[in-house]
This record gives structure tokens, sequence and C-alpha cells, in this order.
């Protein structure tokens, strides 16, 4: 009786497995695949239908192709599309702008990876910080352990000083503040 039940209990279990393998949806299955060939870590994993997580924002906006082009000479893309959670202050082209001419294109270089991850982990906080949690002097730790810190007077919003936030943006995995000055990270 007892080999009976066993042999139905794995017939029952090879079915199902079978069942479960020929209805899987057929474009989760070809992004797993996609995934796992490529070596493509979170960000090469396919989702159209779920609220887009913050690299995926930032690729969707035309205010962010400098953010976006930094974010990837620095490796972070796949970091960034995990489930976080992330604060991220996202400068806008404009911002990246205003420094000096050449800092940019000096920092993309591959030989200045370091230097440039260092900068954009100071624009992310491992945590949300929604706008209507901020106070006036707040200190917050950042992803390169070093500290900003955040400004409220009435609606203005602002970090360091000096870069304002001038629009907050929620994603999957946290939120983005679009700020118009990049961030520098303080000496060693």
């Amino acid at each position: 009786m007892k080999n009976l039940l066993a042999m139905a209990a794995f017939i029952l279990l090879a079915v199902s497995f079978q069942f479960c393998t020929q209805n899987a949806p057929a474009d989760t299955a070809a992004a797993d695949n996609a995934a796992a060939t490529t070596g493509a870590g979170q960000s090469g994993v396919q989702d159209d239908e779920s609220q887009k997580n913050v690299v995926q924002i930032a690729i969707g906006s035309k205010d962010h192709t400098t953010l976006v082009a930094a974010v990837k000479a620095a490796g972070l893309v796949d970091v960034l599309s995990n489930a976080g959670p992330f604060t991220v202050y996202a400068p806008t082209n404009a911002a990246f702008e205003k420094l000096p001419k050449g800092t940019v294109e000096e920092l993309l270089k591959p030989e200045n990876k370091a230097k440039l991850s260092n900068i954009l982990e100071y624009h992310v906080s491992v945590a949300v910080y929604k706008p209507e949690s901020f106070r006036d002097g707040q200190k917050v730790n950042q992803v390169n352990l070093k500290d900003i810190t955040l400004g409220k007077q009435g609606d203005k919003l602002s970090v360091n000083g000096n870069a304002n936030i001038i629009a907050s943006i929620p994603a999957s995995n946290g939120i983005i503040h679009v700020i118009d000055a990049v961030l520098l990270p303080p000496e060693q």
C-alpha cells in the first residue's frame, strides 16, 4: 500500500511539473534565458507590466542621459536595478553642464571608474526618503559612507544647500529626487 501511495504521489508530481513547464509564459522564460546567457543581472529581466525601477525611470528620461551614461560607465546598473530600497538624487543633464568643462568626459574614462563610482554613490541612500519626511538639517548617510544634509524651507527642498529638488518620482525600488546640481563628496 505504501509503495502504491508513493508511486501515485510521484506520478502526480511529475504530471504537475510537466503541466507547469509547458504552460509557463514564453516571454518570462525568454527573459530569464536571455539574462542567464548574457550574464545580465537584474537589469536584464524584461518586465513591461510592473512599476519601473530607478534605473528604468532614468533611462526613460531625456533629461538624465548623462547620469545614465555615468551609471553604465561605473557598472552600477544592476546594483540600482535590485530591490533596494533606494533614494536616488538624480542630477539633470543641465546640472552636469554646470561642472567645469571636460569634467564629465574625464570621469567617464575607464581609469576613473573608482572616482566616478564614489561620486555616483554619494547620490544614493539605502532607504526611501520621501519629501514629506524631510527635516531641515537632517543628515543622511549615502552608499559611499559620506553624509548629505537635507534642507527644507516650506515647500522648497534641497541637498547640501546647493542642489534643489525639482521633482520626486516614486519607483518600484525606491524614489528619485531630480536635482539641479551634481553632489560632490567631501574630500577624504
